[in-house]
C-alpha cells in the first residue's frame, strides 16, 4: 500500500494532481482512495489530500504515514514534514520552498522547481502535473506510458483533452525528471 499527501494553496492543482493519481491507480486495477481536506478559502487558502493505493482493501482514507510528500508551499512542508515514514520521499516546490538547516536526514529529498519547468514547456499552469511525474516515477508502481495514458483518460473524461498535448508534456517532464 503506498499512502502520498499532497499539500499546497488553493489554485495551486494538488485536489486535481491528487485526483489523478487516484484514478490512474485505479486504471491500472488498485484499490485507491482520495480523501481531500481545504482551508477557511478555496483559492489561497491551504488545500491538501491523500492518496491511498493499492492491492487489497484499503483500511482508511485519512493520513497517517505517508510514503510520499509533495509539499507545494512552506505551510506544507513546516506541517507534514515530520509525519512522512523514515526512508520515505519528500517533494517540493523549489520554487517557493526553501528546506531548513535541520530538514530531516532520514528521507529523500526532491527539490523540483516546477514553476520553471512549466515555464519551459510552454504550460504555465502544468507545475502539478510536472509534480505528479515526480511522484508516480518515485512509486515505482507506473511506467510513463502508463501515467500518461491514465492521466489522459482522467481529462478526457472531464472534457479537457484540449489541453492532451502539453499535459503529456507536463508528465513526461515531471517523470524524466529524476
Amino acid at each position: 500500500m503506498k499512502e502520498i499527501l499532497l499539500g499546497g494553496l488553493g489554485g495551486q492543482g494538488v485536489l486535481t494532481a491528487g485526483t489523478m493519481l487516484a484514478e490512474m491507480a485505479i486504471y491500472k486495477g488498485y484499490s485507491a482512495t482520495w480523501s481531500p481536506e481545504y482551508g477557511s478559502a478555496m483559492r489561497g487558502g491551504t488545500a491538501s489530500c491523500v492518496v491511498k493505493f493499492g492491492e487489497g482493501r484499503i483500511y482508511s482514507p485519512e493520513k497517517e504515514e505517508p510514503d510520499i510528500l509533495l509539499a507545494m508551499n512552506k505551510e506544507t512542508l513546516s506541517k507534514f514534514g515530520d509525519i512522512v515514514k523514515k526512508e520515505g520521499v519528500v517533494i517540493i516546490n523549489s520554487n517557493m520552498v526553501s528546506v531548513p538547516e535541520d530538514f530531516r536526514k532520514d528521507v529523500q529529498l526532491i527539490e523540483v522547481p516546477c514553476l520553471n519547468l512549466a515555464e519551459e514547456i510552454h504550460h504555465p499552469k502544468g507545475a502539478n502535473i510536472i509534480m505528479s511525474g515526480v511522484i508516480i516515477k518515485k512509486t515505482g508502481n507506473f511506467t510513463m506510458q502508463e501515467a500518461i495514458d491514465g492521466m489522459n483518460d482522467t481529462f478526457r473524461r472531464k472534457g479537457k483533452e484540449k489541453f492532451e498535448a502539453l499535459n503529456t508534456a507536463a508528465m513526461k517532464t515531471g517523470f524524466t525528471f529524476t
